[in-house]
């Protein structure tokens, strides 16, 4: 039950999405997410998916999100008696939402870009990464810790059949006093149907 929450605002969007999506063109995938966070100069991994349907061709609506798990971070310091490396963990996690168009075009390897709009969320806790956290940081949205975010992209998908991989290369710009300018690489398998 405790769920519940969490799992009534996807199926509500699941079902709004499955009459478009039944006469149209639909991309599902799932992409390991590298962000560069530059006003930390922390390197950020995680997981994410991604949902896109023909508005009209060549346009797609996409709607994805992403999961950063924390990161370790090394600093170093000098002595007088020598230097010393020190390592510690950054306690920062990142969750992504973004939606908006992509426009692609070509073949078996299609080259698109892409403009989403949507929100970041930033959590500052020493709780281990994982699967339930990942689903508690969703579920535990706070409006003021939440921030606007804006990706321009463009990426390469190359696809055999029904199955694809796609890498995107973007900027994820969050706003909090300013904007703020990261580095984004996403890499993963698509499904069509």
């Amino acid at each position: 039950m405790k769920r519940m929450p969490f799992l009534l605002p996807l199926l509500l969007i699941a079902g709004l999405i499955a009459p478009l999506a039944s006469a149209q063109h639909v991309e599902l995938g799932v992409f390991g997410d590298y962000t560069r966070l530059t006003q930390t100069k922390t390197n950020m991994l995680g997981l994410g998916a991604r949902l896109g349907f023909n508005v009209v061709h060549p346009v797609l609506f996409e709607a994805q999100m992403a999961y950063d798990f924390d990161q370790a971070f090394t600093e170093g310091f000098t002595t007088s008696s020598g230097g010393t490396l020190s390592t510690a963990n950054s306690n920062v996690k990142v969750l992504k939402a973004l939606f908006g168009p992509k426009l692609q075009v070509g073949g078996p390897v299609k080259f698109f870009v892409t403009a989403k709009g949507g929100f970041i969320h930033f959590t500052l806790s020493p709780a281990a990464a994982s699967g339930s956290g990942a689903i508690s940081t969703i579920q535990n949205l706070r409006l003021n810790n939440v921030d606007g975010m804006f990706y321009p992209g463009a990426g390469l998908m190359a696809s055999i059949g029904p199955v694809g991989l796609r890498l995107d290369v973007g900027d994820d710009m969050y706003f909090a006093g300013g904007a703020h300018n990261n580095f984004v690489v996403q890499f993963g398998p698509v499904i069509h149907f």
